[in-house]
């Protein structure tokens, strides 16, 4: 079974379906993990009922964060802004379906923790966005 997860977080990473930005956008974040230099940001765009409707990605890292992103934006299209703060770490993994170390888990987790800090109109993201 993950050789399954695996290989789709290897596709995610060639062919991120959620890769771009957008403009205009109602929410927009970056961070980056300063240990290994991945960076993202995403973009959403809500409708008057705080529903999200699109979402991008841009940045650069591993396979592990560019996967993430694009498998995390595509479970937050179509869900409410409170839906999307009560995401939380082990919805992250069970997007990648793979077991990770402490190093790979950041990696995996910055694209959560930029968009709830977004989603949540932070000026900084904090690792405290992802401790559930």
């Amino acid at each position: 079974m993950d050789d399954l997860y695996r290989q789709i977080i290897i596709d995610r990473y060639k062919s991120p379906v959620y890769r771009g930005e957008l403009d205009p956008y109602d929410i927009s974040f970056e961070d980056e993990n300063p240990l290994c230099g991945d960076q993202i940001r995403i973009d959403l765009r809500v409708d008057e009922s705080n529903i999200v409707k699109e979402a991008a990605f841009s940045g650069h890292g591993c396979a592990i964060s560019q996967a993430s992103a694009d498998l995390l934006l595509e479970a937050v299209v179509g869900k409410s802004l409170e839906e999307v703060k009560a995401f939380t770490k082990q919805d992250v993994l069970d997007l990648l379906g793979i077991d990770l170390g402490p190093v790979r888990l950041k990696c995996a987790l910055l694209p959560l923790k930029v968009l709830k800090a977004g989603v949540y109109g932070l000026g900084e993201a904090s690792d405290t966005l992802v401790e559930e």
